[in-house]
C-alpha cells in the first residue's frame, strides 16, 4: 500500500519556532513523499479548559501557518479533526479496547494533572482518541517527538491487540523520528523545551514574531564563558541549541555553522542567527496575513474535511462490522 502519514498541532498556543521545526517544516517535506493528512486536534485542546473564542481563532490560526509554511491542500488533507465525527466515534471503540493500567502510565497525564484538584476524564483517556485519529487513516507512518514515543507505542498496541482478537482491520504504524532540530529548547534554558507556557518570554521566538522582537530576543539567549561557536550539547548544550536553529533556518549543516562563525565570538553568531530566521520566516508571514481573514482558508478546511471523512468511514465502518456491530 501507498505510504500515508498522519500529524497535527493542537490549537492550545501561539507557534513557536520549535513547532516549525519539529512539525510545520516537516509536513511540507513529507507531503512530497507520503499521502499526508494534517489535521488541527481541537478536540484535543478540550480536555482542559479552553475560552471558545480563542479556540476558534486559533485553530484557524494553526491552519493557515500549515498552509503558509508549505503545505499543499491539493497535495495533502488539511482538516479539522472535530468536522470529522469518526474521530470521536472510533474513539470511543478504541476506549473499548485499551486498559485502564495502560493509561495510568501514561507520562503526559500524570504532568498536566499535577497540582489541579479536578481534571476531565478525557485528559485521561485522550491517548485512545489520539489512537484513533492514526488509525482512522491507516496511517502507516506517524512522526513522533520524544513526548510522543509513549503515545505511539499505545496505538501499536491497541491495533495489534484489535487486529488479533477481531481480524486485521488496522495498519500498525512505524515512527518517523527527526534528528537535528527535533526539539527546540528554550532560549533561556536548554533543558527545557521551547514553551508558550514559559513565564520568560524572551525564551521563545514565536512564528509571527516581528523582526525587532526577534533579534532582541535572540540577542538575550544564553550561552556560556567559552565563547566558541563549537556543538557539543554536555559541555555546551545553549549553543548547541542556538547552532541547530541556525541550521535549520540557514539550511547548512553544523559543520558549516562551525566553521562560518570559528573565532567570533558569540555577539556575531547570534546577531546572524536573527537575520537567518527573520529571513526565513518572512515569506511565511505574509502568507499568514493573506489567508487567515480569508474565505479561501474555510473553503481548503471545508474540503479537507470532506475527503477525510470519506477516508474515515471505510475503517470506522470496518472496525464496526468486524466488533459486531450493525453497519447499514
Amino acid at each position: 500500500m501507498a505510504k500515508r502519514i498522519l500529524s497535527g498541532i493542537k490549537p492550545s498556543g501561539d507557534l513557536n519556532i520549535g513547532g516549525y521545526v519539529g512539525a510545520l517544516r516537516q509536513f511540507v517535506m513529507y507531503q512530497n513523499e507520503y499521502d499526508g493528512f494534517f489535521f488541527i486536534p481541537d478536540l484535543h485542546a478540550i480536555t482542559v479548559p479552553q475560552d471558545p473564542k480563542e479556540l476558534r481563532e486559533r485553530s484557524r490560526q494553526i491552519a493557515a501557518l500549515y498552509i503558509a509554511a508549505g503545505c499543499d491542500p491539493d497535495k495533502s488533507t488539511i482538516f479539522l479533526q472535530s468536522q470529522v465525527p469518526a474521530h470521536a466515534e472510533l474513539g470511543w471503540l478504541m476506549e473499548t479496547q485499551a486498559y485502564f493500567g495502560e493509561m495510568s502510565r501514561m507520562t503526559q497525564f500524570k504532568d498536566k494533572s499535577e497540582g489541579k484538584d479536578a481534571v476531565s476524564t478525557a485528559l485521561f483517556t485522550y491517548p485512545a482518541l489520539m489512537a484513533a485519529d492514526i488509525l482512522l487513516y491507516q496511517a502507516t507512518h506517524v512522526p513522533v517527538g520524544e513526548d510522543q514515543k509513549q503515545h505511539l507505542e499505545l496505538t501499536r498496541d491497541i491495533a495489534n491487540r484489535f487486529n488479533n482478537r477481531f481480524g486485521q482491520t488496522f495498519t500498525v504504524p512505524e515512527p518517523v523520528i527527526q534528528e537535528v532540530g527535533a526539539r527546540v529548547m528554550g532560549l533561556d534554558d536548554p533543558s527545557s523545551k521551547m514553551s508558550k507556557s514559559n513565564p520568560n518570554t524572551s525564551s521563545y521566538v514565536l512564528l509571527l514574531d516581528t523582526p525587532a522582537v526577534i533579534r532582541k530576543k535572540f540577542s538575550r539567549a544564553v550561552t556560556d564563558s567559552d565563547m566558541a561557536v563549537r556543538y557539543d550539547w554536555e559541555a555546551k548544550p545553549a549553543v548547541s541549541n542556538l547552532m541547530e536553529i541556525y541550521s535549520v533556518f540557514g539550511d547548512v549543516t553544523i559543520a558549516e555553522v562551525e566553521r562560518r562563525f570559528e573565532g567570533q565570538g558569540y555577539g556575531a553568531f547570534k546577531k546572524e542567527l536573527a537575520e537567518v530566521v527573520i529571513a526565513k520566516l518572512a515569506p511565511l508571514q505574509e502568507k499568514y496575513e493573506a489567508l487567515i481573514g480569508s474565505d479561501e482558508l474555510d473553503r481548503i478546511l471545508k474540503e479537507g474535511a470532506r475527503k477525510a471523512s470519506e477516508e474515515a468511514h471505510k475503517t470506522l465502518d470496518a472496525a464496526k462490522r468486524a466488533m459486531g456491530l450493525l453497519v447499514y
